[in-house]
């Protein structure tokens, strides 16, 4: 399986209300539920209304589209991460996985997951 690795930074936030957001942005992930709307972002797009945000993240992609028959694809990346000490902040599309990791373990990631035979590709 490859994993691409997204060459930007981004932020994990809090906002008030989603009209700052730049919905022409590169990347961007909402959420609303009762209690919060949560964004992630590229840290050079983090609006203007943010609550709380949380800068220094890096991200890797699950290549291709995954059928949603499939079973365990993030599960076992994340237990290579858990097992190697590194957290992440997961957001899933329709077609793919994506891995949010702070940049101080994101090579630590890369290499554990090559370790485990994932295809690292940029």
């Amino acid at each position: 399986m490859e994993i691409k690795k997204i060459h930007h930074e981004f932020s994990i936030c809090q906002v008030e209300d989603f009209s700052f957001v730049n919905i022409d942005s590169e990347y961007f992930f909402i959420g609303k539920t009762d209690e919060e709307k949560s964004l992630v972002c590229l840290t050079s797009k983090v609006p203007p209304n943010v609550i709380r945000r949380d800068d220094g993240w890096k991200a890797l992609r699950i290549q291709g589209v995954l059928e949603f028959s499939l079973i365990g694809i993030l599960s076992k990346i994340t237990v290579i991460l858990a097992d190697n000490n590194i957290s992440i902040f997961a957001v899933s599309t329709y077609n793919t996985d994506y891995l949010l990791i702070k940049k101080g373990n994101y090579e630590k990631a890369i290499q554990a997951l090559e370790n485990a035979e994932y295809k690292i590709i940029d």
